[in-house]
């Protein structure tokens, strides 16, 4: 009989380590970390820090021009940007943050910072005449209203380039050389080379010979090369790119004062906070600038009769147009679902062919030809149906809606024919026959039994169409353009203008284009769309209790 001796016990770190090793270092973590990415493909690696080194190369450029720019916060931001997305791409691990984040950087961009810039725009005088800042609108004022200094010297021209921006080199009437651009007053240059008193050289830009001057003559006549730092000491300008000459402003800016004193008039502007410098008697200097004015456009919205009201008829015929361009285009589609899902009917799948084909025409181009159908002089409509009357389907204000809900239905209801198609056939017959059995007339069983159920499935849908109707801005722009016109708007209106293309039309269309106000009108659009959708859909949950 033999026996045998216990076996020693074993360290807590030699149990976790079966073979009595001792736990790795951080200099062998460091090491399997570095034979792990050494592992991955090589090309897979190369890629990687090309497309990294250059999404930095771009944000360090873009940083520098943002600093340059006096925008630190943002320039702040690119930076960090720029130093999030090399950690999280060089680091080990972090899987899912590598998937996220080319979507979250897209979220951020076109969603989050739109909708807060919009925002952040209705509270501002952002639009014409408002559209940059203080020194700018100086700068404008003063070179809009330039004349020549009657006994200006004669300043001999040469135009340089450097990094596609002109500059003049000037010789004044002392032989030196100055040179200037339009962001650069004029600053001694040394090192130019004079020949018969005109410079023909000059250390880091290049001159332009003649066949250049010819090529940017247009440039060249635009451009004004402030004098000094001093805006009232007047630009260089030329009309031949071969001599100069001292043009002042008619405007006197005193930036103590914080005024602009018109010289002929005597007439004194201020800056009365309003994003512009105003005369005693209330006249503005164009431009101005872009201020805060808190919730002014809210409250013009709301108080001034001149878009007051023209902003209460489009709200009620944005909600009536969308009511009835859903109600329409869900009922003939529902009606001709039913038509075509009765299996008496013949060739069905090449009636729903056809059914279908004005959903396959891209809607902007559906509305134009539609707009040229409906022509009241040259129109296949009046020419043809109606036997060459003039009928104004889209000059006179009730006839124009009319026809955009008529083009609306032809355009819609292939869409609720699919949906309602596919819905009635999730519904079993079962129940229509167990109704008729028990007594029901057919309308009576699918107005009572499948319209409900047909309504649970499709009620988002409807609400959503709510929604796209609400801003359906291609069908009316393309078909009518908004118009007929309201001339004693105070804004740009017409009688078939819906909310969202008023915003368009205030914010991009003619001569006086207001950021803010449209801003103001597009979070108004925003709350009533979002009112309306909560609304409708807990109106729906009562509907999914017959499930």
């Amino acid at each position: 009989m033999t026996t045998t001796s216990p076996a020693p016990e074993k360290s807590p770190a030699a149990a976790e380590h079966p073979r009595g090793r001792r736990p790795p270092g951080r200099r062998h973590r460091q090491a399997e970390r570095l034979a792990e990415a050494a592992s991955v493909g090589w090309k897979l690696l190369v890629v990687k820090i090309l497309i990294l080194g250059a999404l930095n190369a771009v944000a360090v450029y873009a940083a520098l021009v943002l600093f340059a720019s006096d925008q630190p916060l943002v320039g702040g931001a690119v930076v960090v940007a720029g130093i999030l997305i090399s950690w999280i791409y060089f680091r080990r691990g972090g899987l899912p943050a590598k998937y996220l984040l080319p979507g979250v950087a897209f979220l951020l961009i076109f969603q989050i910072f739109m909708v807060l810039y919009s925002g952040y725009v209705a509270f501002t005088n952002y639009g014409t005449g408002h559209n940059s800042d203080k020194d700018d609108a100086v700068h404008a004022i003063m070179l809009q209203n330039q004349e020549r200094v009657p006994d200006s010297p004669t300043y001999s021209l040469a135009v340089a380039e450097r990094f596609g921006e002109l500059s003049f080199v000037v010789t004044d009437p002392a032989g030196d050389v100055f040179i200037g651009s339009a962001e650069q007053p004029l600053e001694q240059v040394d090192g130019a080379v004079v020949d018969a008193g005109r410079v023909v050289d000059v250390p880091g830009h290049d001159v332009l010979d003649f066949a250049e001057v010819l090529q940017r003559q247009g440039e060249i006549t635009q451009l004004a090369v402030p004098f000094s730092e001093d805006p009232n000491a007047g630009m260089l300008r030329t009309q031949d790119a071969q001599s100069a000459y001292l043009y002042t402003s008619r405007y006197v800016y005193d930036a103590e004062a914080d005024t602009m004193t018109n010289s002929d008039t005597g007439t004194v502007y201020a800056d009365a906070g309003e994003g512009a410098f105003s005369s005693p008697q209330g006249e503005e200097l164009m431009p101005g600038w872009r201020i805060h004015v808190g919730l002014d456009n809210f409250v013009r919205a709301a108080t001034e009769p001149t878009i007051r009201g023209p902003l209460l008829s489009v709200t009620i015929w944005t909600f009536a147009f969308a009511f009835l361009s859903v109600a329409t285009t869900f009922v003939l589609g529902l009606f001709l679902a039913i038509v075509f899902n009765d299996a008496r009917m013949r060739s069905r799948k090449y009636y729903r062919l056809i059914m279908i084909l004005p959903y396959a025409f891209p809607g902007f181009l559906s509305a134009l030809v539609w707009a040229g159908m409906l022509n009241q002089e040259f129109g296949f409509v009046n020419n043809v149906i109606f036997g060459g009357a003039q009928i104004p389907w889209l000059t006179d204000a009730l006839l124009a809606k009319v026809s955009i809900l008529l083009v609306n239905l032809w355009l819609g209801f292939p869409y609720m024919f699919l949906v309602c198609t596919g819905a009635l056939q999730a519904i079993p017959d079962e129940l229509t026959e167990a109704a008729q059995m028990d007594g029901a007339r057919p309308f009576q069983a699918f107005r009572m039994i499948k319209l409900p159920l047909l309504l649970v499935s499709l009620a988002p849908l409807l609400i959503s169409a709510f929604a796209f109707n609400f801003n359906n801005l291609t069908l009316v722009y393309m078909l009518t353009g908004g118009g007929p016109r309201d001339l004693d708007a105070g804004i740009n209106v017409g009688a078939t203008d819906i909310l969202i293309t008023l915003v368009y039309k205030v914010a991009f269309v003619g001569a006086d284009r207001d950021y803010g106000l449209a801003s103001a009108f597009a979070i108004i659009i925003f709350l009533l769309v979002g009112t309306v959708s909560v609304i409708a859909f807990r109106q729906t949950k009562s509907l999914e209790e017959l499930n």
